[in-house]
């Protein structure tokens, strides 16, 4: 973002990555800023090539300290639809990403973990256990916040056996690829809007102390 910021001087930029705090970033270096979320999935499997692991939704919406227009969220909106990709121009977006964020909290570090795919992961009772209470957890968060859901995110468990039951989460894959992860954005970014709304959030904590030691354990292969 730093290194387009002189082309981006006038522009409404969209973040669709995961967690939260990007739009954060992002309105720092631009103008003004779209909110989105974005659930189809997929890998890279070789430079210019994406294999397809599972169809979605995509839902924009204006980022409410630094907004773009309705015009421009309509139009990319309207772009990524001509394109394939159905896309959603909301008013307010929170609720779809706090969805995904619930939903990529509860599975993304327990397949990093494990080194199992999303189906999986959803299936192992034990696990199921881990994944409904970090749920049960962010919802708290959410609530507490104000931020109304815009589909239960028990339902997206459901869905992923059905559609992404093979898929290997971002979390992972940066795992198996020996690189820094999504967690501090993912669980880290739930704890740190729990701290801000006094709501504890110690499984969440616990999975982002979880992967880091992963991650320091491969510095320390190397030493």
């Amino acid at each position: 973002m730093a290194a387009c910021a002189d082309v981006l001087a006038d522009a409404a930029v969209a973040s669709v990555q995961n967690g939260l705090g990007n739009e954060e970033v992002v309105g720092e270096l631009v103008p003004r800023v779209i909110r989105g979320t974005i659930l189809p999935a997929g890998a890279v499997t070789e430079p210019g090539v994406v294999r397809f692991d599972a169809p979605g939704d995509t839902w924009l919406g204006p980022f409410e300290p630094k907004p773009a227009t309705t015009g421009e969220v309509v139009a990319l909106s309207d772009l990524l639809t001509r394109a394939g990709l159905p896309c959603h121009a909301m008013v307010d977006a929170r609720g779809p990403q706090w969805d995904k964020v619930i939903f990529n909290s509860a599975t993304s570090p327990l397949a990093a973990l494990t080194g199992l795919s999303v189906g999986p992961v959803c299936e192992d009772p034990a696990l199921r256990v881990e994944v409904d209470a970090l749920m049960a957890e962010a919802q708290t968060v959410r609530a507490a916040l104000g931020v109304e859901t815009a589909k239960d995110p028990a339902a997206f468990v459901t869905e992923a056996i059905e559609v992404a039951y093979h898929h290997k989460p971002s979390m992972l894959q940066d795992v198996l690829a020996r690189r820094r992860t999504e967690v501090d954005v993912l669980n880290g970014g739930i704890a740190a809007e729990g701290r801000a709304a006094g709501v504890p959030t110690p499984r969440h904590d616990a999975m982002v102390a979880l992967v880091h030691g992963l991650e320091r354990s491969w510095d320390e292969e190397t030493t």
